[in-house]
């Protein structure tokens, strides 16, 4: 098997923010957690993110912007790095994907895809 120099697991918790929600004005708050682990044999520094939220009406909404959470963090092999955000739907199920802008350690530059995740908010679930 061929040795991987750049390879990430992204792990994601979604959570629904009842307290911040007003269902009434189709105003739905989540928050994600994400943890990036470099699981590779090189550093590499995350740089921009991309998002893609779509609602359950099919509407989609781009995100793109420097880092996450104002930090571009470096890790370097079995270094993790974990925060929390958020987004407003205006249904009460959705989805978000993406992928994490990256720059290796040798300079060239990569995308970490972030695997498509649900959002519910839990009187949805049956």
């Amino acid at each position: 098997m061929e040795n991987v120099p750049y390879q990430f697991d992204i792990r994601i918790q979604t959570q629904y923010v009842e307290d911040q929600s007003n269902p009434d004005d189709n105003r739905f708050v989540f928050a994600y957690t994400i943890r990036i682990e470099n699981r590779g044999e090189r550093a590499a520094q995350l740089v921009s993110r991309h998002w893609i939220i779509t609602d359950s009406n099919g509407e989609t909404v781009e995100v793109r912007g420097q880092g996450v959470v104002g930090e571009q963090p470096l890790l370097r092999p079995g270094e993790s790095f974990e925060y929390t955000s958020g987004t407003v739907l205006n249904t009460p199920l959705g989805s978000m994907e993406g992928s994490y802008q990256m720059l290796g350690e040798d300079g060239n530059e990569f995308d970490a895809t972030i695997p498509p995740f649900s959002l519910v908010e839990p009187s949805r679930l049956h």
